[in-house]
């Protein structure tokens, strides 16, 4: 008796902390603010029209994606999706160049934030690329030149941290499934940590070229374990030989002496 008695103290104890551990909360930058730093797994989305539950991109449990709404496209955004949903249709992202502000957040590998004050960094394993957030409140610049993952600025809402990004060159896909988007692409994310181990992640996506409607999605990121890091991700174009050892093949005849 004594020691079933053990066992369902120990048992309740266990239970005690492990939920001491979940309700742990998150941590505090100088100013007060959630900081968001870490390397966090998100949910693989292959699709940013379909649901994803419990499965994380990296081999952990309880991340999420929720979606809402179909995807209604205009008639151009028709048009670049009948071209793109094609076997032969050229991915740009095989070919090493970026793969876009929303698609790096879908890859089936983890991204991490260094937080400060002033400025977010967002960094993907995924071509090892890296994006900075000022979090000032400044507004964004009228004039942006077009880029490959926009330009972000940030400011708060209480404990939210809201980002707004535009200014891209529209050479992206929103996702793996080839959903276009525009240069008029302009992206609103909104992010909390309610709690030492989760990060939510809203993302409203608006771009009247391509879509009748804004797109949203709402994601749960889960902090990885203590001591995990981003591997190095290399990707060269027109790498074609490895080691410098080329065949004839390998070289642009019509450039040589």
């Amino acid at each position: 008796m004594k020691s079933i008695l053990g066992a369902c103290a120990l048992a309740a104890l266990a239970s005690i902390v492990i939920s001491a551990q979940a309700s742990k909360p998150a941590p505090r930058l100088a100013n007060g603010k959630p900081d968001f730093t870490g390397v966090w797994d998100h949910p693989r989305v292959g699709d940013i029209s379909r649901d994803v539950k419990g499965a994380c991109a990296s081999g952990g449990r309880g991340c999420s994606n929720v979606v809402s709404g179909e995807l209604l496209f205009t008639p151009a955004g028709k048009a670049e999706w009948d071209k793109n949903n094609k076997p032969t249709t050229y991915d740009y992202g095989a070919r090493c160049q970026p793969w876009g502000f929303v698609r790096a957040y879908n890859t089936p590998y983890p991204h991490a934030y260094v937080h400060h004050p002033d400025r977010l960094a967002i960094m993907w394993e995924q071509d090892n690329r890296f994006h900075m957030v000022p979090t000032d409140g400044r507004e964004l610049p009228k004039d942006l030149e077009p880029t490959w993952m926009g330009t972000s600025v940030g400011k708060w809402e209480g404990d939210t941290l809201v980002i707004t990004t535009a200014g891209f060159n529209g050479r992206t896909w929103l996702d793996t499934a080839q959903h276009p988007h525009s240069d008029a692409l302009r992206l609103t994310i909104r992010m909390t940590r309610p709690d030492f181990d989760h990060l939510n992640w809203d993302i409203t996506i608006e771009d009247p070229k391509y879509y009748q409607k804004p797109i949203r999605n709402s994601r749960t990121f889960v902090l990885m374990e203590k001591g995990s890091e981003l591997f190095e991700y290399a990707c060269a174009e027109n790498n074609r030989c490895e080691g410098g050892k080329c065949a004839e093949a390998d070289v642009q005849k019509d450039q040589k002496p």
